[in-house]
Formats: C-alpha cells, sequence, structure tokens
C-alpha cells in the first residue's frame, strides 16, 4: 500500500469506529495493566468474566498483595496459564507498591521490566492509559499487517516497527484498535470476510474471500 491508500485505510475504518476501544473491561490504569496481562494466550470475553468480581474489590496493587497469590487464582481459574499468571500479577503488584507508590508507571520500558509484562502489553497499556502512539502486535495485528500489505513483517516486533513508519498521523492513537477488531471481526484468520471488509480495495491479499460460503443443505 502506498501512503494515500494507507490514509484512506485507516479514514475508511475511523469512519466505521470513529471512538474506538479495549474491549478489556477495568475501572483504572492498574486494572487495564492486570487485565492485560491476564488476556495473554485468553479471549477478552474470557478474561472480563474472570476480572468481573476480582475488580470489585480490588482496584490497587495493594488490594491484590493482600489478596494473595492463592486468592487471586480462585478468581482466574478459568484462564488459561493462571498459575503463573497469579505469580507474575502479585510480583508486579509488588514492585508497584514498593518502588512506584502504587502506580503504574507511563514509562514501556519501566513497565516491560515487570513480571508477566512484555512489549506487547506495555504497549497496551500505554496507548489505552496514556494516549501513546504505541502499536501493540498480537495475532491480529501480525496477520493483518501481513495479509493486506500494511506492513509486513516475519516478527510481530518487525510489522510494530513497519506500523510506526507507515501509520498517518491523525490515526496514530486509534490504529491498534481498528487493526484488532477489524482482524477480531472480520478479517479473521480461516476465512477472512472481504465480502463485508470496507477496505477490501486496498488490500494486497490474493486470495480474497468475495461472498460467504453458503452452508450445506439438509
Amino acid at each position: 500500500m502506498n501512503k494515500t491508500q494507507i490514509f484512506e485505510f485507516f479514514r475508511r475504518l475511523a469512519e466505521a469506529n470513529p471512538a474506538p476501544e479495549t474491549e478489556l473491561a477495568y475501572g483504572n490504569t492498574y486494572q487495564l495493566l492486570v487485565a492485560v496481562v491476564l488476556s495473554a494466550q485468553a479471549t477478552d470475553v474470557g478474561v472480563n468474566k474472570a476480572t468481573r468480581a476480582l475488580f470489585e474489590s480490588v482496584r490497587t496493587p495493594q488490594q491484590m498483595v493482600d489478596l494473595g497469590e492463592e486468592g487471586l487464582k480462585q478468581h482466574i481459574r478459568t484462564i488459561g496459564l493462571f498459575n503463573s499468571k497469579a505469580k507474575n500479577v502479585i510480583a508486579l503488584s509488588e514492585i508497584l507498591v514498593r518502588e512506584h507508590g502504587g502506580e503504574v508507571p507511563a514509562d514501556r520500558d519501566v513497565l516491560t521490566s515487570l513480571p508477566g509484562v512484555g512489549r506487547k502489553t506495555a504497549n497496551v497499556v500505554m496507548n489505552c492509559a496514556f494516549g501513546a502512539e504505541t502499536f501493540a502486535v498480537d495475532t491480529h495485528i501480525f496477520r493483518l499487517g501481513n495479509r493486506t500489505g500494511l506492513a509486513r513483517g516475519k516478527t510481530p516486533l518487525a510489522v510494530e516497527k513497519g506500523l510506526e513508519k507507515k501509520v498517518p498521523g491523525p490515526f496514530r492513537v486509534g490504529a491498534h484498535h481498528w487493526l484488532i477488531l477489524h482482524g477480531r471481526y472480520i478479517c479473521k484468520a480461516r476465512t477472512p470476510e472481504c465480502w463485508r471488509c470496507p477496505v477490501v480495495d486496498l488490500c494486497g491479499f490474493k486470495k480474497k474471500v468475495l461472498e460467504p460460503k453458503r452452508g450445506k443443505s439438509g
């Protein structure tokens, strides 16, 4: 895609969804950080179900530390890798209390130094909580970047760097959400629903699916 096409790509996604947001439920920046850590290899829907009761009583790192690892596990047992995630959430909460006054720092490098927080997680927090122009590359965005030709790369970091270079100014903060939602609901992994895609004519994917598969008649 050239610059004009990329601008039009995001303009259309923005027109369809002017105020994109994460589908993770949270009440403050700390809860967002916890939710994103828990969402690794899990769905947002599954995380929201697990954190609904948890976030009613736990709003700060100190409250999480007081709950303890075993108490946290009781809330998140339905989430994959809950044992290691509980350990990381308690450990990062202790660090936030001890070194950051119980606040989540608006610094990607500091965030990635926390247990269980990788670059993708830090990018999500920086974008959603602090409005930073970061591009968290999950499986959806990695697929979309390569499939459409928007930002091709063999690794998530390569796709991220491509997006950093190519996404136009007006769309940089919202790009992360538009791409995830587009990949989740339209440009799906197995069968992209190109027949209802608003940017199908801009996309470089050669094997477009231009009509829905018809179900077998009984």
